[in-house]
């Protein structure tokens, strides 16, 4: 038996995994590789890497770590999580594996909302196409923008880009199913926010981190240099309702601001799966604060 097991092996995850593997706990990440890291392909707001670095990148190089110290990997998704007694038993995938471990942390991030019918905006994603404007506003400073979203969501992005560019296009991708509310069509007045209606048919590059425009289902085209999408995520915390962990509305987990530790004794969730900033440096920190305070409860 595991002394902990870690679903979801994204940055949060591993640094998780690290601390514990350094406490000399028995670790196991069991990891399905999704997470909004996987398209991050150039942080530029990590201490230590002024040139960037890609969430690839430092996923590989934290697992290379994790391992060295003990942790081990598994591949693949939980289908189902119960407590049986004082451990917890996890299947993965179609009963093809179970796991039990005495601690449980969820770190399985959440899944951003791509439309596949928009052609070249998977190739732009992470160089010239954000999700995080925290993480990333920094780079579209000054340029023209287009927020390529839907609704509201893409609304409130286009007035947040509004700090960095003056110049910021809201192209509602899905205007008949998910229409701008009147709120924010003022909001994005007020903001200087010009709004079209899509589809989108197109998203063109100029270089690998510049775009020349994002072409409509009308045949118009939309001179920017940079973008950002704003569709919607979903948080992947399916797997915390079988042990009745507490979710908010929007699917992310509340946890203790101190420990984050949930509402179920023993289990933990750190990272964009939890209620707090997206932000891989966040991320970072949950893991590592999370790790401490399972390795103390380990103690007890």
């Amino acid at each position: 038996m595991y002394d902990c097991a870690i679903i979801g092996g994204g940055i949060a995850g591993l640094q998780a995994a690290i601390q514990l593997g350094r406490y000399m706990h028995r670790v196991v990440v069991i990891d399905a590789k999704g997470g909004r890291s996987t398209l991050a392909r150039r942080y530029g707001n990590i201490l230590g890497f002024p040139n960037g670095v890609s969430g690839r990148e430092l996923r590989e190089a934290g697992r290379a770590q994790a391992r060295e110290i003990g942790v081990e990997f598994i591949e693949g998704r939980v289908s189902s999580a119960h407590r049986r007694g004082k451990k917890f038993e996890l299947v993965i995938g179609n009963n093809e594996k179970t796991v039990s471990a005495k601690r449980l942390l969820i770190s399985t991030g959440l899944t951003d909302r791509i439309p596949e019918d928009i052609e070249g905006l998977k190739e732009a994603l992470g160089l010239a196409v954000y999700v995080c404007p925290d993480c990333d506003g920094y780079e579209i400073r000054g340029l023209r923008t287009a927020v390529l979203g839907a609704g509201n969501t893409g609304a409130a992005m286009a007035c947040v880009l509004r700090y960095w560019t003056d110049d910021v296009t809201y192209i509602n991708h899905e205007p008949e199913k998910s229409p701008v509310s009147e709120r924010w069509k003022e909001k994005c007045t007020e903001a200087g926010v010009r709004m079209v209606n899509g589809p989108i048919l197109e998203v063109r590059s100029e270089t690998e981190d510049k775009l020349s425009g994002v072409r409509l289902a009308d045949d118009r085209m939309i001179e920017v240099e940079k973008g950002f999408i704003a569709f919607g995520h979903k948080a992947e915390s399916d797997i915390a309702t079988m042990l009745g962990v507490e979710r908010l509305e929007n699917g992310h987990i509340p946890v203790d601001g101190r420990t984050k530790v949930t509402n179920i004794k023993h289990v933990w969730a750190a990272g964009d799966v939890a209620a707090h900033s997206q932000m891989l440096s966040v991320a970072i920190g949950d893991g590592a604060q999370a790790a401490i305070w399972i390795h103390k409860s380990l103690q007890e």
